[in-house]
């Protein structure tokens, strides 16, 4: 509960039985109505035939897993779908979800308070380090952890890589809210009375449930498309089978209807991520507070802040960073081809930069319908940008192939449809930027706007987008990101000829030559660092 709501509650407490409100209170609450009854309205078109466009795009896949899973009729889809090893298999990947999204919440929360609102020492310096793990991919972590300890194999070792590398997710979300909450609405609470948690529970909290929810959301989808993680640390999941049966059989049946339970799974979980935001809004009306909040002294709690956030980032950057040094100072088969690898590194700038390019572009109207236009359309919208990111990226890759052979042939293995593919997989990414950010900017300004006669199009070029452009800048350098690092449909979909740093470093580890793999891995590593550190930057 807000302070306003807190207020307004002690208010009604106060005020007899019956007795009118004051007229200030009702205007306020008319005011709200309006605002309410306006976020309701119907999307303009500048922004609602591009979200459709961009919804159809992520739909793609779903169009060939229909003809694909109801190829031998919907009787042996239903078969493969109730036989017990697809059920083990949606256990076993729900209970790898729900522990690696736990696992995260608790990491980025609990670093974006301690970097964001204490007088933590290094408070910078640590949240640009809580940021680096985005640039591991989880099939380094995983070899990293598998080569060290190699009794951490299956749901322990999978559970451990993909934390490791998935919390920024939530970290950087959650420490931009934090950033973003007005310290008068806390300071309110603590003057009426309530302590430290109370204010914590019952004014921050709720402020930061968008953006934890929404990182989760990301989290949760990332777990159940993952193919690296699992499969080298030979824990069975639904991407895994799915992979299995593409390549062991000419019968693509059983992959398909596999891959249309994570269909379902993914619009469950959108689903529940949408309405854990409720009908609040979490901008301020007003100008609040310029100044940032004072930072809470940690006083005995100092070293144990300090030893957490140590352990964290040991565990998700320097011990994978030190498994890669080892094999690269010891390992007699590398053999460093600056040639190839400096090849490889372009590739993969230039096709990740595409990627995010138009990945960004299809989610901004998404985003901004999500956040500003309440009702049935704009959640099918965003559902339906949500349907391809829970997929595995060899699903995604035959879905594109399967239509450009049959419709856009002259893209068949061009890197057109490759760029395609990071779109389709990673909309999520920047959907969730984009509507947290916008989320946080003040509806009242758009409707001063609108008021003063301006059309949507300009509302949207000279209000929206300035205000959320922060937010929506650092959704694409978190998809450039995941595009460098993406594997599958890279191994598919790229060109003839053309290697990026992730395929090398699959090719080499899938023929046992870690050390020959160690400078691709490395290489990837310190380039997805660089957006990495400059996003962390941003946000500190």
């Amino acid at each position: 509960m807000s302070p306003t709501e807190t207020a307004s509650t002690a208010e009604s407490a106060e005020r007899p039985a019956g007795a009118p409100a004051p007229a200030g209170r009702r205007r306020v609450r008319t005011a709200a109505r309006r605002v309410d009854a306006g976020s309701s309205r119907r999307p303009p078109l500048i922004l609602l035939v591009p979200a459709c466009v961009a919804a159809l795009f992520a739909l793609l896949p779903l169009g060939y897993l229909a003809v694909r899973a109801l190829e031998r009729g919907p009787g042996y889809a239903w078969d493969v779908v109730a036989d017990e090893r697809t059920l083990q298999l949606l256990g076993r990947s729900l209970g790898l979800t729900v522990v690696v999204v736990t696992a995260c919440l608790i990491l980025g929360i609990s670093l974006a308070w301690l970097t964001v609102r204490t007088a933590l020492p290094g408070a910078r310096a640590w949240a640009v380090l809580a940021t680096l793990p985005l640039a591991v991919p989880s099939y380094v972590a995983a070899f990293a952890w598998l080569a060290a300890a190699p009794e951490t194999a299956g749901f322990t070792g999978a559970a451990l890589a993909l934390t490791l590398v998935s919390f920024p997710y939530v970290h950087l979300p959650v420490a931009a809210a934090l950033r973003g909450i007005d310290p008068a609405q806390e300071e309110a609470a603590r003057s009426l009375g309530h302590g430290p948690l109370r204010t914590f529970a019952r004014v921050t909290l709720p402020q930061l449930r968008p953006a934890a929810a929404g990182g989760a959301l990301l989290v949760a989808l990332y777990v159940l498309s993952d193919f690296g993680a699992v499969s080298l640390m030979r824990y069975d999941t639904f991407t895994r089978a799915i992979h299995t049966s593409y390549r062991a059989s000419f019968d693509r049946t059983p992959a398909a209807a596999l891959s249309v339970v994570l269909v379902v799974l993914t619009v469950a979980l959108v689903a529940g991520e949408a309405r854990t935001r409720g009908r609040a809004g979490h901008a301020r009306t007003g100008g609040g507070t310029a100044r940032p909040a004072i930072p809470v002294p940690l006083g005995r709690w100092r070293i144990p802040a300090l030893a957490w956030c140590t352990a964290v980032v040991a565990a998700a950057v320097a011990f994978p960073l030190g498994t890669l040094g080892y094999w690269l100072a010891v390992g007699t088969s590398a053999t460093w081809d600056l040639g190839g690898l400096t090849e490889a590194a372009s590739a993969t700038l230039g096709v990740a930069a595409a990627g995010a390019a138009l990945t960004t572009l299809l989610a901004l109207p998404v985003g901004v319908i999500a956040a500003r236009h309440r009702g049935r359309g704009a959640r099918l919208l965003e559902q339906a940008a949500y349907a391809g990111h829970a997929l595995p990226g060899i699903t995604v890759a035959l879905s594109l192939v399967f239509f450009a052979v049959r419709y856009a042939y002259p893209l068949y293995q061009q890197l057109p449809l490759l760029v395609c593919a990071y779109a389709v997989l990673f909309l999520p990414v920047a959907v969730a930027a984009t509507r947290a950010a916008v989320l946080q900017a003040p509806p009242v300004l758009e409707d001063v706007a609108r008021s003063l006669g301006r059309s949507p199009l300009r509302v949207l070029r000279e209000v929206t987008v300035p205000l959320a452009a922060p937010g929506v800048a650092a959704g694409a350098a978190l998809t450039f990101v995941v595009c460098m690092k993406e594997l599958p449909a890279t191994l598919l979909l790229r060109p003839t000829g053309m290697d990026t740093l992730a395929t090398r470093l699959w090719t080499e580890t899938g023929a046992g030559s870690f050390a020959a793999a160690a400078p691709y891995a490395a290489a990837l590593i310190l380039l997805a660092a660089v957006p990495s550190y400059l996003l962390g930057r941003s946000r500190t």
